[in-house]
């Protein structure tokens, strides 16, 4: 295994480390923005950089699909395709077969589907994701898996469980190693704590650079998402990093770094900012909303990004409901900005062993957005 992976501080279960790629370094706990087809949507890869983030997701799906994944690779990879000379992590399609695509055939072999797009027909094995993502240039490949829908019954849950520690075995005999190129092993077995011990143990016999947990953020809600993390997290390697896929809000991010999650990814910040939701340090904002039309006050009093140094509340209200382009730009500049002053603050948090007092304040300021209802840690 070649990526290195090193921890500098823990304050309870939270860390606080460094991963080491070929492209760069990435300070953990850490946020990465999903960038689905080649892009971090209505952002410039130089504008992803000033948000502070060091790494991006990129879609083997979308991207083997259109534009192909032997294409980028004539392009000198995902790297210099979408002119982001960062670390990229791609995910393994799995999951958007499952969600996306249509007319599915699961075997033991792979999963044969119809493109979402043009109807036409792919497959995709462990194999062939490797290849793809290898194709692609990904600093961090993902392991191919299923992943299991919610709510389901155990036995089906078991099943797939299985079959994914079998395709985690060919994912990693099909991996090339390579300096600063990693593969990490995806835990499965949807909310049933026996299955999640027993994915933990199978991935950690064929061994990773790093252990991701799947199969959350699915519907089981915050609450549930929590209890699974308790089991999981605590399980893994602790000299490995560990990924929350797929999740989610300021307080997921905030329960996951509590119990020992090192990287998240989650297309809520950039989705958000394109329908006129904005999260800040005060709570979420729906900038739609009336009471803001006249409001002269920044989005975020404290922020420094550009939506909030220069424009009022009363034009970004005007820039969404008018839905004008740079509503959409300036909201996820903020969104992504203010994920990674969060991740910043845990990480300087965890480093002073000030965790609880930064959890603490946290909590006490999520409370004063537009939208009250806040979950619990």
């Amino acid at each position: 295994m070649t990526l290195r992976f090193s921890l500098s501080s823990i304050d309870g279960a939270a860390r606080c480390g460094k991963l080491e790629t070929a492209h760069g370094v990435i300070n953990t706990p850490a946020f990465m923005p999903v960038g689905t087809a080649a892009t971090v949507k209505a952002m410039l890869p130089e504008s992803v950089k000033a948000t502070g983030a060091e790494i991006v997701l990129g879609n083997t799906y979308h991207l083997m699909l259109r534009p192909g994944a032997k294409r980028i690779e004539e392009f000198g990879g995902l790297h210099d395709f979408m002119g982001w000379p960062g670390p990229i992590l791609t995910d393994s399609g799995g999951y958007q077969v499952m969600s996306l695509a249509t007319l599915r055939k699961i075997d033991e072999d792979g999963v044969r589907f119809r493109s979402h797009i043009d109807g036409s027909y792919h497959k995709l094995t462990p194999e062939s994701s490797i290849e793809i993502q290898r194709s692609l240039d990904a600093d961090i490949t993902m392991a191919f898996d299923e992943c299991t829908p919610y709510p389901v019954a155990e036995t089906i849950a078991e099943e797939s469980m299985l079959m994914s520690m079998r395709w985690a075995e060919r994912s990693k005999k099909a991996f090339k190693q390579k300096k600063g190129y990693g593969l990490f092993g995806i835990v499965q077995g949807s909310t049933f704590e026996k299955l999640r011990l027993n994915s933990v143990d199978a991935l950690t016999e064929i061994g990773f650079d790093g252990y991701a947990i799947g199969g959350l953020a699915v519907g089981e809600g915050h609450q549930e998402m929590t209890r699974i993390l308790d089991i999981t997290a605590s399980v893994l390697p602790e000299n490995k990093p560990r990924y929350l896929m797929g999740v989610g809000k300021p307080i997921d991010l905030v329960a996951g770094v509590i119990r020992g999650v090192d990287m998240f990814d989650c297309v809520l910040p950039t989705r958000s900012g394109r329908t006129g939701q904005a999260f800040t340090r005060n709570g979420q904002v729906n900038i739609r909303n009336a009471r803001h039309s006249a409001d002269p006050r920044p989005l975020d009093e404290l922020c420094e990004c550009p939506a909030c140094n220069g424009f009022s509340r009363g034009y970004l209200h005007h820039l969404v409901r008018s839905g004008e382009i740079l509503g959409a730009m300036l909201l996820t500049w903020h969104n992504l900005h203010y994920y990674q002053e969060l991740m910043n603050g845990l990480r300087q948090a965890i480093s002073i062993n000030k965790l609880d007092n930064f959890v603490q304040s946290f909590m006490e300021m999520q409370t004063k957005g537009d939208i009250k209802a806040i979950e619990r840690l």
